[in-house]
């Protein structure tokens, strides 16, 4: 037996067990307590004729939430999904149950009771999987329940796969890599994800690497090649998962819904209402003063810290690049000796930054006091003057330098279509420790994705990103 099916069985016996003290609750909810009915010793009876019905409810119900596949992998499934199929499963074996009663007319038999067992049933089983969904993120997270995959194709499908995978590291999957027909990608690095060649070595990569699942992410119009490689993944018994280009359009633009059990799959443009941006504005307004307000005397400790430490400027102006391509000058405490621009082009050789980024982990130009404030974040502060003005947001994408820009590849400069922000998806991954294109990968998502409610998960996540300093140097 192994991982995956020693984890089916601890499930199955779970909900087995829960099944039944379902069943012993409604049984006491009748008799015992007599709910609905009035006390008296008539309404009583034993508990042990009730032991077979007890048994052929736990088989009935295993066997409807099996077909109804509440105990498939299926990643991604929400919370009401599987209330939904514990609920049709339920009041099929209920149902069976009845069946079973109406043709051996048992002496003892109450419907309310099994009414009372079946409602019980869907509570307990939706509760238990609702604190098992937090437990196991956390565990895939850590790396614990992950599955191997590989992603076939690193287009623009292939891309927007990686990023929803970094984005959301508790669906579970580790990707080892992934492969394309063109050699220049396949030879790449993209983030974290790194090319492992062209598709000829698919059958290799995928015993060498104990791949789990393959993710083809190849256009329509490849139908011949994405034939051959399923090929190849069923030989070597890997899961296959297709996602549509639906001619390269983004995954928020696609619908995907049943009509009759056909697959059907709509386009639409996707729109952010005007409501949602005022919105989002207010917050940015309200959050940003109520944040001055608060940091007021800390921001005055840092500002007196940091002339006493170092001469010049307490408040640091530099020139980065906003939404559609827009400079202006972002505000920060000054962390690094005067004049450390110029001392850059000298430090190149000890970048230890990927892509167009310049970052070192000991920057020599960093005084005493900078450091503590960059591990601390309270050098981005005075970026609040820049939400107020519109510049900036509280989430979004991190600001770019003009330098910087000029080297970004097309699909990257994607990150500039809206405002960059105090914090984002990149400072909630890692922050200094993310790749450049991974954090690329991520604003983009971030785009593609954004709602009220994103905004808020990732201002509550910064809050002990900032505390314990993960990722800041």
């Amino acid at each position: 037996m192994n991982r995956k099916q020693a984890a089916l069985a601890a499930t199955m016996l779970i909900d087995a067990a829960l099944i039944n003290l379902a069943f012993i609750l409604g049984y006491t909810l009748r008799y015992s307590l007599q709910l609905f009915y009035p006390l008296d010793v008539r309404y009583a009876a034993p508990f042990r004729p009730y032991i077979p019905f007890a048994l052929l409810l736990t088989g009935a119900s295993l066997i409807a939430y099996q077909v109804g596949g509440l105990y498939e992998d299926k990643r991604g499934r929400s919370w009401w999904d599987e209330i939904s199929v514990l609920t049709t499963g339920t009041a099929v074996s209920i149902t069976v149950l009845m069946a079973v009663t109406f043709f051996i007319h048992p002496l003892v038999y109450s419907r309310a009771m099994l009414v009372y067992a079946a409602l019980l049933m869907v509570a307990l089983l939706g509760t238990a999987r609702l604190i098992r969904r937090p437990i196991e993120a956390a565990l895939r997270r850590r790396g614990i329940g992950v599955e191997r995959a590989l992603i076939v194709g690193a287009g623009d499908v292939g891309r927007a796969v990686m990023r929803n995978l970094l984005a959301n590291p508790a669906l579970g999957y580790h990707v080892v890599g992934y492969v394309d027909d063109d050699p220049t990608k396949g030879n790449s690095e993209i983030g974290r994800f790194k090319g492992l060649g062209g598709l000829d070595n698919l059958s290799d990569i995928i015993v060498k690497e104990d791949v789990a699942e393959v993710i083809i992410t190849l256009p329509w119009h490849y139908h011949r090649k994405i034939r051959k490689v399923i090929e190849k993944c069923e030989r070597h018994h890997a899961r296959v998962r297709i996602v549509p280009d639906i001619f390269q359009q983004r995954m928020k633009q696609v619908d995907v819904y049943s009509l009759g059990g056909i697959p059907v799959i709509g386009v639409h443009q996707p729109h952010i209402s005007r409501a949602a941006l005022a919105t989002k504005r207010i917050i940015d307004i309200i959050g940003s003063i109520l944040l001055l307000v608060l940091s007021v005397p800390l921001m005055l400790i840092a500002a007196v810290a940091i002339r006493i430490n170092s001469p010049g400027p307490a408040i640091f102006r530099h020139r980065r690049v906003g939404r559609n391509g827009r400079e202006f000058h972002v505000y920060k405490f000054r962390s690094m000796i005067e004049g450390a621009e110029e001392l850059q082009e000298d430090l190149e050789i000890l970048n230890e930054a990927d892509g167009p980024l310049f970052k070192i982990r000991d920057d020599p130009r960093v005084t005493r006091v900078g450091r503590f404030l960059r591990r601390t974040s309270i050098d981005e502060l005075p970026q609040l003057f820049n939400v107020l003005r519109g510049e900036m947001s509280l989430v979004g994408p991190r600001p770019g330098t003009p330098a910087e820009v000029a080297k970004y590849e097309l699909w990257q400069r994607e990150r500039l279509t809206t405002w960059p922000g105090l914090s984002g998806l990149w400072q909630v991954s890692g922050r200094s420790n993310v790749p450049f294109d991974e954090m690329c990968q991520l604003d983009i998502y971030y785009i593609e994705n954004w709602s009220l409610g994103l905004d808020l998960r990732i201002m509550l996540q910064t809050i002990p990103y900032v505390i314990f300093r993960k990722g800041a140097y």
